[in-house]
């Protein structure tokens, strides 16, 4: 496997991570593990939320942990999967959610590359995963990538929001300035925790007001 190529204005803002020693042993781990059996999502779709929302049409950040583990799920953008793939739960609850608040039935598809399109992130905070094998790639340098991603979103960007779902997203709020942009925090949509906060927390009705409040078009979710 390739590490393949990252959005050019991404690639500006992570140039120096790119060059750092910690990356350099994450690559060879990620070539290594991929030579040695299956690992999603697919090499070229490692860097998919990327290349899918250029850093300068971000609008909204939706942090997820692992990529999907199972065969044909993982496309690279969190909680997404391919068109014609069964809705996992979380996603399922999203979609409950979104109909709740804003009376609008989602699609029958699990594809967000149409919410990616209009400017949101879905960033995972590791981007690879051993087949069968939740957060298996965690703990590798992953996670000081992405939040290097998310930082430079949180200062050289102004009125992002940022959705934070169950208590490990909800970590990053702290180098998030909330006077700059709109941190919103629940719990997870998976099946063990929305009942605990995520149904009813508004966060797409909130994400859309606070868009069209600075002058940019809310989002077609």
């Amino acid at each position: 496997m390739t590490m393949v190529k990252i959005e050019e204005s991404w690639g500006r803002q992570l140039a120096s991570e790119f060059e750092q020693a910690y990356f350099q042993e994450l690559a060879a781990f990620v070539r290594q593990e991929y030579a040695a059996g299956p690992c999603y999502p697919p090499g070229s779709k490692i860097f998919n939320a990327f290349n899918s929302t250029p850093f300068d049409r971000v609008k909204v950040v939706i942090l997820g942990q692992d990529p999907y583990h199972e065969p044909g799920q993982a496309m690279g953008l969190s909680f997404s999967v391919p068109e014609g793939v069964q809705l996992p739960p979380s996603l399922r609850n999203i979609y409950a959610e979104i109909q709740q608040e804003l009376g609008t039935v989602p699609p029958a598809s699990g594809d967000l590359t149409r919410w990616a399109a209009q400017g949101v992130l879905l960033l995972n905070a590791t981007l690879t995963v051993r087949r069968g094998q939740a957060a298996s790639h965690q703990g590798h340098g992953w996670e000081r990538f992405t939040d290097a991603a998310i930082r430079a979103l949180a200062r050289e960007r102004e009125h992002l929001v940022f959705l934070l779902w169950g208590s490990y997203a909800g970590q990053k709020a702290q180098f998030i300035d909330a006077q700059r942009h709109l941190v919103l925090r629940s719990a997870h949509p998976s099946p063990l925790s929305a009942y605990r906060g995520f149904f009813g927390n508004h966060h797409f009705q909130l994400c859309n007001d606070y868009l069209v409040q600075h002058g940019q078009s809310p989002i077609a979710w």
